[in-house]
């Protein structure tokens, strides 16, 4: 810190947002444009990307493997270092852009998704969670985005989607509403999902202003996805009710994933702590800037949710853009994944107006 000639305090040639705080207490406007210009010092010595991590603190998953009756400290920073990267939604959504829109039922608003509800009755086994989102408002400061509604939505354990995959088109499990408290924060009890071909293992999740808002993406605020460590992931993976995740995650890595792939994840990966026996806490620091455009589809890309868990090859296009392609009909088939599905087996499609029941619901349009 340096004063000038007429005692104004300065960092970096830069006149303190707070001059009677700290240099650390200068609030995040400050400390971005601080690190924007390390990152272009950095890039103009030549250090590199792994430099330019260093310089941002990002966060960065362990190495090692723990066992499954061991305890696992894994994944990313309790604290967000910017705003959560928008993704697509993907092609299982169930909020109305690719067929049924589950947010509309009655009981949609829960804690724990680990059971259908309404007329349908299954439950998701697996191994349990707890998943905690800390939404904070980049627009103010940001401060914990209080009554914000956050839909969470993820396959089971043998990779498959309730609403979409085969068998599954009259249950509603795993997915769920929550209205974020005080410090800005929802949880979910949930099981960790598997392992489907193409994808790494991922949670996905919308924001919204609040609860009435829900039943339509044109009022969404972010739409993203959670990135699940490595480590935990071969852990559980190794139980046999995950037959089939272990092989698929051998295929995809982080950096070649099509959502986490921009970046590693390093805005993504959570922060998971527990054991396979009595399960773990997942937690993300999730900062949005309610101006950016959100990143839902409103052309989704084919392919119904794998009937098996896998099926496929990874889609050749990137992250967070849903491309083109024939609309899913319900069944495996279709075009490329925008959610990173693979191609799978084609299969006849149609098109018309959206189904809205969760009672046999068949995909036949796409919005």
């Amino acid at each position: 810190m340096h004063l000038e000639a007429d005692g104004t305090p300065t960092y970096e040639g830069r006149p303190l947002e707070h001059p009677e705080e700290p240099l650390a207490d200068q609030g995040l406007g400050f400390d971005l444009r601080t690190l924007l210009s390390r990152r272009r010092t950095l890039a103009g010595l030549g250090l590199g990307a792994a430099a330019m991590g260093l310089a941002a603190c990002g966060s960065s998953s362990a190495d090692s493997t723990t066992e499954s009756s061991s305890s696992s400290d894994s994944g990313g920073d309790s604290t967000s270092d910017g705003e959560i990267p928008e993704e697509t939604n993907g092609p299982y959504p169930a909020d109305g852009t690719n067929g049924v829109n589950v947010l509309t039922e009655s009981g949609i608003i829960r804690a724990d998704i680990t059971s259908s509800f309404g007329d349908a009755s299954a439950t998701a086994s697996g191994v349990p969670i707890e998943l905690t989102l800390n939404i904070t408002n980049l627009n103010d400061d940001n401060s914990a985005y209080e009554g914000v509604a956050v839909y969470v939505w993820q396959c089971d354990a043998a990779g498959e989607y309730s609403l979409y995959s085969e068998g599954l088109e009259d249950e509603n499990y795993l997915r769920g509403v929550q209205v974020a408290d005080a410090q800005g924060s929802v949880t979910f009890t949930s099981i960790f999902p598997g392992c489907y071909m193409g994808r790494w293992p991922h949670i996905h999740f919308e924001v919204y202003p609040d609860a009435d808002s829900i039943t339509s993406t044109d009022n969404l605020l972010a739409t993203s996805q959670v990135a699940l460590p490595q480590d935990v992931c071969e852990t559980v993976y190794a139980l046999d009710e995950y037959d089939g995740s272990a092989e698929n995650m051998s295929k995809v890595t982080l950096d070649s994933d099509n959502v986490f792939g921009e970046d590693g994840g390093e805005l993504q990966l959570a922060e998971v702590e527990g054991d396979a026996e009595s399960g773990y806490t997942v937690t993300l620091p999730v900062a949005i800037d309610p101006t950016t455009e959100p990143g839902v589809s409103d052309d989704m890309g084919g392919g119904s949710a794998p009937s098996d868990g896998g099926g496929g090859t990874p889609p050749s296009d990137g992250g967070g853009t849903p491309p083109g392609g024939s609309t899913p009909s319900g069944q495996p088939g279709g075009g490329a994944q925008s959610d990173g599905g693979g191609s799978q087996d084609s299969a006849s499609a149609s098109t018309g107006s959206a189904e809205s029941s969760l009672v046999g619901n068949v995909l036949a349009a796409s919005r």
